[in-house]
C-alpha cells in the first residue's frame, strides 16, 4: 500500500490527466433539455476517460480528464436564475446515495428502472467498466480483472468487489456533476461481504485492511478535483458505528478497521465520522482517540442517544433516524431517503444582538433587550425563509436512480452564538446589574474598535463571562438563543412541503459574517473571527476542556438538530502514551455522557503550523480540520490557516 499511497500523495498521477476548455460543453449543446445535456456530457466523459491501472493498486478507476465543464453557458444561468432559487452551484450536492443497493444488486438491476437518460448513463458506465477490465486483462492484472467482469453488471460477491464497486458508483456521481457525495454508513453496508469472506477464508484480518488502505487511498486520486469553498471541502464523509434498526449496538470489524486503515494511510479522504452512545464500550472511544493522535482531525463523534430522538422529534421516522448519518461536513441526513437541503442558509447571531442593542434609545430591563433579541432573530428567521421558494437543482438522472427521496428539509446554520451569548452576558452583567456602564456608552466603545477604552477591552475580554468556563451566565443565555432560533422556525413549511431545521454549525460563515461586522460587546475587535461551529470565542479564556464540555452541553439539542460540532484543539504532546489517549477518550466519553450532540477533536501544534505557513513546501502533509472537514494546512488560503492558528490548545 506504502508505494500507491505516497505515489498519489505526491501527485504523480496527475501526469494521465488533460483539461476540456471551459466552454465545451455548453457550445455543443444550446437547444438541449437539461437531462439531454446532463446525459451527453456524462457519456462523453466516460467515452474520453483512458482506463490507467497504477502499479500494484487494487481499486481502480481514475479521473484523466480532470476538468467538468458545465452544462449551461453564464448567459443560461442567468435565463435559468430569473424565477428559481439556486442553491450554490445548482448542481445536486451533501445526499447520500444507495450505495448498498448497487453494490448488492448491481447496474443492470438499477437500469431495469431508468429513464432513457439513466439508462445511457448506466450503459456508458458499464463500457468504461469494460475497457478497465480488458486493460487489466491486457496487463496480467488477473485481480483486477476478476472484480470488474461480473460485479458492475450483477453486484458484489465479495468484499474486493464490494469496495471496487462503490468505487465505480462514487465516481459516476462526480462524473456527472454531483458533488459533496458523502459515503454513508459503509461499514453497516459493507460488513455482510467482509464477513462472509473471512467465513469462507478468502481474507484474514490483515489482507482485508490492505484493501481497505488501497481503498481509502482511492478517495485521494481525484479529490483536488472536488474543492468547495477551499481544498479538502469535498464531502467524502464515511460513518461508523452507531446502532442498528433494530436499536442495538452495530459497530463491527470492518467499523474497527476502517478507523485503523484511515491511522495507517494518512491522508484528508475519507473523513471519518464515529456515531457513539452513553452505550457505547470505552474501546471504541480509545481507537477513535488513537485515530485523532494522528492529527487528520478526525473522527468527528455524534451522539446517537440525542440525534435520533431530536431527528424523530423533527418528523423523521424511527427507522430512518436511526440509519442517520451526515453530509459533507456534520449535518444530519438520512441515506437515500434525504433529500434534505442541510445547508441553505446562516444567521449571523453576533448581528441580531448589535441591531437588537441598538433598536432603541434606552432599555428599561435586560428582558427588554433580550425581547428585542428574540424579535430580530424572528425576523431574520421570517426573512430568510421566505426568501426561499421555487428552488431548482439541474437534473440528475443517474444519482436519482439511487435516491428515495421522502424528507425535504432546509437546514439553516447558527454563526457566532458564543459571541453573541457572551455579549448578552456581558451588557447583562455590566449595564444592568452592577451599572458599570450604559448601554450607549457600551456600544460607542464598539463603534470605535475599544481604541480609546483599554480598560473596558481587557475587563469584557478577561473578566466578563464567557462560554467555555463552565459559566452559566454565558451557557444559559446561549440556551435562550438556540431557543429561540428554533422557535422562529417551527411551523414554518419550505417551499417544498419539508420544515426548517436550526443548527449549531458555522460552516464557512464564521469568516464571512465575522468580516461584515464591526466589534462586538464581548470584546471582539473588528476584524476578529467567531469561534468555529458551536465552540468558545477565539480568545476566550477558558479553564479547560472539561470546563468547555460542561458549558456545551448545557443546552438543549432537540430543536437545534441541523448539526454543528463543539470544536476542540489539543496540543499533539497530549498523545504520547496510552494513558494519555485514555485520557482523550474518557473525555469525549463524558461529552456523550453529559448529553452533547456532536464533538470533533483536533492535534494540532502552532509552531509546526507557523513554520508550514513560511515553508510549506516541507509540510505538505500536514493535516488540520477545518470547520466539518480536513485538509491538507499549506493548500489553505492565509486566513484559513491564521483561523486554525489562533484557536487555543488545551491540555488535561
Amino acid at each position: 500500500m506504502s508505494a500507491i499511497r505516497d505515489f498519489i500523495a505526491q501527485k504523480k498521477h496527475h501526469v494521465y490527466r488533460t483539461e476540456l476548455e471551459s466552454d465545451f460543453f455548453y457550445s455543443q449543446f444550446k437547444g438541449l433539455c437539461p437531462e439531454e445535456r446532463m446525459t451527453r456530457r456524462f457519456e462523453y466523459m466516460c467515452e474520453h476517460q483512458k482506463p490507467v491501472i497504477l502499479p500494484d493498486e487494487k481499486i481502480v478507476f481514475l479521473r484523466t480528464i480532470a476538468n467538468l465543464p458545465d452544462c449551461f453557458s453564464p448567459e443560461e444561468w442567468d435565463e435559468i436564475k430569473k424565477d428559481r432559487y439556486i442553491h450554490e452551484l445548482g448542481y445536486n450536492s451533501n445526499l447520500c446515495c444507495d450505495f448498498e443497493k448497487v453494490i448488492n444488486k448491481g447496474l443492470i438491476y438499477i437500469k431495469a428502472k431508468a429513464d432513457a437518460y439513466g439508462a445511457r448513463m448506466i450503459d456508458t458506465l458499464l463500457s468504461l467498466c469494460d475497457r478497465y477490465a480488458e486493460k487489466a486483462r491486457q496487463e496480467g492484472r488477473t485481480d483486477v480483472y476478476e472484480s470488474l467482469k461480473d460485479a458492475p453488471r450483477y453486484g458484489a460477491k465479495s468484499f474486493r468487489e464490494a469496495l471496487q464497486l462503490f468505487r465505480i458508483v462514487h465516481f459516476a456521481l462526480w462524473m456527472e456533476g454531483d458533488y459533496h457525495n458523502t459515503c454513508g454508513r459503509f461499514d453497516q453496508y459493507v460488513w455482510p461481504y467482509l464477513k462472509a469472506d473471512l467465513e469462507k477464508g478468502i481474507q484474514t484480518r490483515e489482507s482485508a485492511l490492505e484493501l481497505l488502505e488501497d481503498f481509502f487511498v482511492s478517495f485521494n486520486k481525484d479529490s483536488d478535483k472536488y474543492v468547495g469553498v477551499q481544498q479538502g471541502d469535498n464531502g467524502q464523509s464515511m460513518m461508523l458505528g452507531g446502532v442498528d434498526s433494530d436499536g442495538k449496538e452495530a459497530f463491527n470489524l470492518l467499523s474497527e478497521l476502517c478507523l485503523e486503515a484511515s491511522y495507517r494511510v494518512l491522508m484528508i479522504d475519507p473523513k471519518i465520522n464515529l456515531r457513539v452512545s452513553k452505550n457505547t464500550p470505552d474501546s471504541v472511544f480509545i481507537l477513535g482517540s488513537k485515530l485523532t493522535k494522528a492529527g487528520l482531525g478526525f473522527p468527528q463523534y455524534s451522539n446517537d442517544d440525542v440525534v435520533i430522538d431530536a431527528l424523530c422529534d423533527m418528523g423523521y421516522d424511527l427507522e430512518d433516524a436511526r440509519n442517520y448519518t451526515v453530509a459533507a461536513c456534520w449535518e444530519f441526513i438520512i441515506p437515500v431517503k434525504g433529500a434534505d437541503i442541510a445547508n441553505i442558509n446562516a444567521l449571523n447571531f453576533p448581528a441580531v444582538v448589535e441591531k437588537a442593542a441598538r433598536s432603541k434609545p434606552e432599555f428599561k430591563s435586560f428582558d427588554e433587550l433580550f425581547c428585542a433579541v428574540e424579535s430580530e432573530i424572528n425576523d431574520q428567521c421570517l426573512k430568510m425563509t421566505e426568501g426561499i421558494n421555487n428552488v431548482y437543482f439541474i437534473p440528475s438522472p443517474f444519482q436519482r436512480l439511487l435516491l428515495e427521496p421522502k424528507y425535504h428539509n432546509f437546514g439553516i446554520h447558527g454563526t457566532g452564538v458564543a459571541t453573541a451569548a457572551d455579549s448578552l452576558a456581558a451588557i447583562k452583567e455590566l449595564v444592568f446589574d452592577k451599572k458599570q456602564i450604559t448601554l450607549p456608552e457600551l456600544l460607542k466603545a464598539v463603534d470605535e474598535n475599544f481604541e480609546n477604552s483599554p480598560e473596558l477591552l481587557n475587563k469584557l475580554r478577561t473578566k466578563a463571562p464567557k462560554m467555555g468556563s463552565d459559566d452559566d451566565r454565558s451557557d444559559l443565555m446561549c440556551s435562550r438563543l438556540l431557543q429561540s432560533f428554533a422557535d422562529s422556525l417551527k411551523g414554518k413549511k419550505n417551499c417544498l412541503g419539508g420544515r426548517f431545521r436550526a443548527g449549531t454549525g458555522t460552516a464557512m460563515y464564521y469568516l464571512w459574517h465575522a468580516d461584515s461586522m464591526g466589534a462586538s460587546c464581548d470584546g471582539r475587535r473588528k476584524g476578529e473571527p467567531f469561534g468555529t461551529n458551536f465552540s468558545p470565542s477565539i480568545f476566550a479564556q477558558t479553564k479547560g476542556p472539561f470546563s468547555i464540555i460542561s458549558s456545551f452541553t448545557k443546552q438543549n439539542f432537540h430543536d437545534v438538530i441541523n448539526g454543528g460540532p463543539l470544536t476542540l484543539e489539543f496540543s499533539q504532546s497530549m498523545f504520547g502514551d496510552d494513558e494519555s489517549i485514555t485520557k482523550i477518550a474518557m473525555l469525549v466519553k463524558a461529552f456523550i455522557t453529559k448529553g452533547g450532540h456532536q464533538l470533533q477533536l483536533n492535534a494540532v501544534n502552532a509552531e509546526t503550523l507557523k513554520k508550514a505557513q513560511g515553508d510549506p513546501d516541507s509540510y505538505r502533509q500536514l493535516i488540520v480540520r477545518i470547520w466539518g472537514w480536513s485538509a491538507y494546512f499549506v493548500e489553505l488560503d492565509k486566513k484559513f490557516q491564521d483561523h486554525v492558528i489562533m484557536r487555543r490548545e488545551y491540555s488535561l
